[in-house]
């Protein structure tokens, strides 16, 4: 047993397996995946090399793991109605990085949305990859409105003529128009990338539009609302196919994560029942039931609400940065992250605002129901009311305990509900 082989390893595991039982984690990129998923990340299959593709492998006994890989991408076509699937990838950021190297050259024009409002560091900040080997411009969204302006996005895809357009946030709580990103990179000449990290889950059970009519290239993480291993994958058009698959391996990557894969299968079998897409609407009705909450106790929400699993308080009505309010709502046991504003005037160290979404709360059982209170709690905590806040918190802990059936993880040591000694 781990306890007795590497006990250090084994109390770190126990201490965080706790902190998340007596947590409430409001972080949208977060989520808990099925203890299904959890036991197939720790499968054989993690001991297997299986560097190139099904069939065509540079490593012996790959008969398995090509079933298994075949699998995967089968059931994600299925999931989002894709041409080729590429299921490799070990993350976001290196799936982002494939489509850049299977259609783009050193010193290209990119056009994605500013990492200050909304958008990620890898869709074109000067200090990651994207805005190092590229030339990056950014469109931004309305500090008004808090939406993204499609005349400004046209204007600067006119002007700067990029290769590649990329669509998809980090931190965007309203609907994207994807046909409208590929009318404007028609336009001008462009690819375009929808990157849907956050918000796939939604895509494959119709909470959001799909970006498969009209993206060259679409990619994902596996986790936040898909509910799986953490992982990415690549969609794309039948005709970028082969330059997708060569830019994964060998060009980014070398031998995938079979273990991974095995988990990503599992996950998208368990995204294709009906039970997911209850989940996912309830995703975004509690997302909504929150913020509305929390505007009604007082709180501004960036663009006056959500149309999907997230959204950003804005605090420059409060006292309070930022940061201020995620170390006093951790405290209490509330898990959010600080996170900029349009044309936030503190630093992204402090910010103004702070983003909170609800994949892993409703993972966890939460209801509509449970949002006016979940948004008294927060209240509560940042007006200086920690014991009405914790009251709140540990009556949610007890009501909604994480894999409350597993025996099999309980086994393993995860999820206790007393204090580790």
């Amino acid at each position: 047993m781990l306890k007795d082989t590497d006990p250090q390893i084994h109390n770190l595991i126990t201490r965080e397996s706790y902190r998340q039982q007596n947590e409430i984690m409001l972080i949208p990129s977060e989520n808990t995946p099925s203890p299904e998923v959890i036991s197939v990340l720790s499968s054989v299959f993690t001991n297997k090399y299986a560097e190139g593709y099904p069939g065509k492998r540079y490593y012996g006994g790959c008969q398995f793991v090509d079933e298994v890989e075949n699998l995967a991408i089968l059931r994600a076509k299925k999931l989002f109605g894709a041409d080729h699937v590429n299921v490799q990838p070990h993350s976001g950021v290196q799936a982002n990085e494939a489509v850049f190297l299977a259609c783009l050259q050193p010193g290209d024009p990119i056009l994605g949305m500013g990492l200050y409002h909304g958008g990620h560091l890898s869709h074109g900040l000067k200090v990651n990859l994207s805005g190092i080997y590229f030339k990056p411009y950014a469109y931004q969204v309305d500090i008004n409105t808090g939406l993204i302006d499609y005349n400004q996005v046209e204007e600067i895809a006119l002007k700067v003529k990029p290769k590649l357009i990329i669509c998809g946030a980090s931190a965007y709580s309203r609907i994207i128009d994807f046909k409208a990103f590929a009318s404007i990179a028609q336009k001008v000449g462009a690819k375009l990338l929808a990157d849907v990290a956050h918000i796939s889950g939604l895509i494959a059970t119709g909470f959001h539009p799909s970006p498969v009519p009209y993206a060259d290239f679409i990619t994902t993480t596996t986790h936040k609302t898909l509910r799986g291993p953490r992982g990415a994958i690549i969609l794309c058009k039948e005709e970028y196919a082969k330059a997708i698959d060569k830019a994964v391996f060998p060009g980014v990557q070398g031998g995938p994560h079979m273990h991974t894969i095995a988990a990503k299968a599992v996950a998208f079998e368990e995204a294709l029942q009906p039970e997911f897409k209850s989940y996912c609407q309830n995703v975004v009705v509690n997302s909504s039931h929150l913020a509305q909450a929390l505007i009604g106790l007082g709180y501004s929400i960036v663009s006056g609400g959500t149309d999907n699993h997230l959204f950003i308080v804005d605090l420059r009505n409060q006292t309070l940065t930022g940061k201020d309010s995620e170390d006093i709502l951790a405290k209490v046991g509330i898990i959010v992250n600080k996170n900029t504003l349009p044309g936030d005037p503190r630093s992204p160290q402090i910010t103004s605002g702070i983003r909170m979404g609800t994949p892993a709360i409703t993972s966890r059982g939460f209801v509509p129901g449970d949002m006016p209170q979940l948004a008294e709690a927060i209240h509560f905590a940042l007006i200086g009311e920690t014991f009405k806040s914790q009251e709140i918190i540990e009556y949610f802990i007890r009501k909604y305990p994480l894999y409350p059936h597993s025996k099999t993880l309980r086994e393993f040591g995860y999820f206790h509900e007393m204090s580790p000694v």
